[in-house]
């Protein structure tokens, strides 16, 4: 027998995605307001270059969350039997490609300059009258692509760990940390004022390897997320324990000698199966009661069947098992 259940937030998580959602769009005009203003002042520094193409990155989150968002309400049906939850993985997975591929562009153009001695000048600029270091300007524009971000970065963060979507944590996660790469940056310009003309490639390179580390663990999760590895807690890294109290709820049942159970994660929901050895007295209506109890335990999860076995298949590998153990 099988769970197919129609997948509906809470009321109280509603309220939260249409907060989301809300932020999202205001993330979106403003990162398009710092990318034109960094666009405008960057010159030929390496550091504002790499900071001006990590904002331009910086908008495929709040992209992909939005369309995910609105693909993920779409109904189930005979072409999606099991809806269309899965579409966080995959803008997740697009995403960190994105990130990861930009962080090694980077690195090696940041790494050319290095090794060629590139000087970059930066010039002054007439403004009302007056004669004005365009350094100057290029750290104001910096502080205004950051100290807003982290302010949105954190009210992102508490509504993604509510909503378990990875795509809105990363994005609060970045937004949070942005602060680094503009003070990065702050440096790499300062050390060209002071006659420092290495201090710009070595901001550079210091903002290309915090996007490839990050490029590289997001795309490392979203490909073990798409390959059905067991559901990580979203901000300990480590197995849900939710997953452990389903296993301690199944064992529980009366009618159940023992019990094997997985889940694998869609998008911000679980999927998953629950085998099950049962007594000689149990009945359908056992299992009709444990469908609703099991999803009772969290929002969640979604989709799962219960499956009444003679004997555990020794191919089931389950949530518990010493060999997935070790591989923590």
């Amino acid at each position: 027998m099988k769970g197919n259940y129609t997948f509906e937030l809470p009321e109280r998580l509603r309220v939260k995605l249409s907060k989301a959602v809300r932020l999202e769009w205001i993330t979106l005009g403003y990162l398009i307001t710092v990318v034109i203003a960094m666009y405008l002042v960057m010159g030929s520094s390496q550091a504002m270059k790499s900071a001006w193409l990590e904002d331009v990155l910086s908008l495929i989150p709040s992209l992909v969350f939005l369309i995910s968002t609105r693909i993920n309400r779409k109904k189930p049906n005979t072409t999606f039997p099991y809806g269309y939850h899965r579409v966080f993985s995959i803008s997740f997975l697009t995403g960190a490609v994105a990130l990861f591929g930009m962080g090694s562009f980077l690195l090696v153009d940041s790494s050319i300059a290095l090794i060629n001695a590139e000087r970059p000048s930066i010039g002054n600029q007439v403004v009302f009258g007056q004669q004005i270091w365009m350094g100057w300007i290029m750290i104001m524009v910096l502080l205004y692509s950051s100290l807003p971000a982290v302010i949105l970065g954190q009210l992102k963060l508490p509504l993604a760990k509510k909503l378990h979507n990875k795509v809105l944590y990363i994005d609060a996660m970045a937004q949070k940390a942005d602060y680094m790469t503009a003070l990065a940056s702050i440096l790499g310009i300062l050390g060209i004022y002071m006659g420092l003309w290495w201090a710009d490639a070595v901001a550079a390179l210091f903002i290309s390897f915090s996007v490839l580390k990050d490029g590289y663990k997001y795309l490392v999760t979203a490909i073990y997320d798409l390959m059905d590895r067991h559901p990580l807690s979203l901000t300990t890294g480590k197995k849900d324990p939710l997953i452990h109290d389903i296993q301690e709820t199944v064992n529980s049942w009366s009618w159940v000698k023992e019990s094997k159970v997985r889940f694998r994660e869609h998008g911000q929901v679980y999927f998953g199966e629950i085998a099950v050895v049962v007594t000689d007295d149990f009945t359908l209506k056992d299992i009709e009661e444990g469908y609703e109890i099991i999803r009772a335990l969290h929002w969640k999860i979604t989709d799962f069947t219960i499956a009444p076995v003679s004997e555990l298949p020794q191919w089931f590998m389950a949530a518990d098992d010493s060999k997935d153990q070790k591989k923590q």
